[in-house]
């Protein structure tokens, strides 16, 4: 019975080795409906020369009949299969898999009554145009025309714009329905990749705070670079959660130094760590003790957010679209009309959440390539403005967790005078102690908070009322670039 069964199984598997396509491909000719390949054992004794002891795997079959088992997958599955190995992937970018895949989802729609075949769909398609194309070509078409869905989806979603801040109204509907996530990517210096996915996600009024921790970090000593990237699911079903296992779209948001990471800007510490501040945006905590990571903090603002997050490619951020400046003939156009949205937030306790109108500044307050904007006047007691609670940077990991006093993110929204953004940020920032020389001593102790990027500066003074214990703004001053001020607005200061 044994040596029975191995003629059969010889028999069949030579059977498949003669089976080939015609050569118009997958789709020319029809073919065998399917097969379905049993690994026997005998019990018997075999003999050495015979094939039968051979497994039969996916790996092992002939090219065509591989093809013929992939043109019944979906995209998704076709995607997924092309990463198994080097020959797999080869495969699976085969323009016949992919035209029939395109023409089934972007074919014209025709009438109830009038329903064609895959096959003739596929058939209408002039053969030229997928014999003379590169390997890869309709998928690379497949998965551009798909993205620009998603592209016109997310355009919809966000076109709404809230007049109070100036962003769009749907920012968490639009990451809940795109599947948006993120992910940091640590890179060795011999190469090595660590792909991260964000543990937790906090959403503010105007910006998003991700965390990563873990106990699986590389050593700090061993990594080169560390890329911020957002993560759409390739293809986007409206009707269906978004999966995590199958295909993803990366997009690079920013891209930081970790060589030198303890010569970086040290905006606080506890007993347990100290963190690091990158810009743009990136806290990193270090353990004290090991000096190695303890965990890393992205804050985001949502200006442009979605954007950045899924329009960008792996290795190329998004470029935002050239900027058209509303011509005016006033003489001192693009020094007023400001609006500015300031928060001071952690852990989802704010600190501050005020809203400033009517800002303005003089052609006289240049100075050294900015000018001055002041929203709060240090002489005048009605503008100044408490902070609500003690103010600490709130972090955890999967073991421990505190607060780092004094330190706190900023988000800051500065609209013009047409109500469009003109300067966004999201960062974290501290609480600097002024000496007796550097302000208002005698109201108390004095404190400043200072941001700086290359489109301005932003300036805090506050003083510590001791009998309410809590810290009172007395000074706030943006420093804008005159660069960006006559690349916004078409001028020449």
């Amino acid at each position: 019975m044994a040596t029975g069964r191995g003629r059969l199984l010889q028999q069949h598997w030579r059977g498949l080795q003669a089976l080939r396509l015609p050569p118009g491909g997958v789709g020319a000719a029809p073919g065998p409906a399917g097969f379905s390949l049993r690994q026997c054992a005998g019990r018997g004794r075999l003999r050495a020369e015979s094939t039968a002891e051979r497994s039969v795997s996916l790996d092992s079959m002939p090219s065509e009949v591989l093809l013929k088992i992939f043109c019944n997958l979906d995209a998704v599955t076709l995607l997924c299969t092309g990463c198994v190995n080097r020959r797999f992937y080869h495969l699976a970018n085969d323009n016949f898999l992919w035209i029939r895949i395109y023409s089934a989802a972007f074919s014209p729609k025709r009438s109830n009554w009038k329903v064609n075949s895959v096959e003739k769909t596929t058939g209408s398609v002039n053969v030229l145009s997928v014999k003379d194309k590169e390997a890869g070509y309709w998928k690379k078409e497949y998965i551009a025309k798909q993205r620009a869905r998603v592209r016109a989806a997310l355009a919809q979603v966000l076109k709404p714009v809230n007049p109070y801040t100036g962003l769009p109204v749907k920012t968490k509907e639009a990451v809940r329905i795109s599947g948006l996530g993120w992910v940091i990517i640590l890179r060795e210096k011999n190469g090595k990749e660590y792909i991260m996915e964000h543990i937790d996600l906090s959403i503010n009024d105007s910006s998003v705070t991700i965390m990563w921790y873990g106990k699986t970090w590389p050593r700090l000593a061993t990594l080169s670079t560390l890329d911020l990237c957002g993560v759409t699911p390739v293809f986007m079903d409206q009707s269906k959660t978004p999966s995590k296992n199958g295909p993803r779209w990366h997009s690079l948001i920013a891209k930081y130094n970790l060589s030198n990471l303890t010569e970086s800007t040290m905006i606080g510490g506890d007993r347990l760590l100290r963190i690091f501040c990158l810009c743009p945006g990136l806290l990193v905590g270090l353990w004290k003790r090991e000096e190695e990571l303890a965990f890393v903090m992205a804050n985001l603002h949502f200006h442009q957010l979605v954007e950045k997050s899924t329009l960008g490619s792996a290795t190329v951020p998004y470029e935002l679209p050239p900027h058209t400046p509303l011509l005016d003939d006033n003489p001192e156009y693009g020094l007023h009309g400001y609006q500015l949205h300031i928060d001071m937030h952690s852990g989802g306790i704010f600190y501050l959440c005020g809203t400033f109108r009517n800002l303005f500044t003089k052609k006289g307050y240049v100075e050294d390539g900015y000018v001055k904007i002041v929203v709060i006047s240090f002489k005048n007691n009605t503008e100044h403005l408490p902070l609500i609670g003690k103010v600490g940077l709130s972090w955890r990991t999967d073991i421990f967790d505190g607060c780092i006093k004094s330190c706190s993110i900023m988000d800051t929204t500065l609209l013009d005078e047409h109500g469009r953004p003109f300067w966004c940020f999201s960062s974290p920032v501290r609480m600097r102690a002024l000496g007796p020389s550097d302000g208002p001593s005698f109201l108390g102790q004095t404190s400043c908070v200072d941001y700086v990027d290359s489109e301005g500066r932003v300036h805090v003074e506050l003083v510590w009322i001791k009998e309410t214990e809590e810290y009172f703004i007395v000074s706030l001053v943006l420093y804008l670039r005159i660069a960006k001020i006559n690349r916004w607005f078409g001028t020449a200061y």
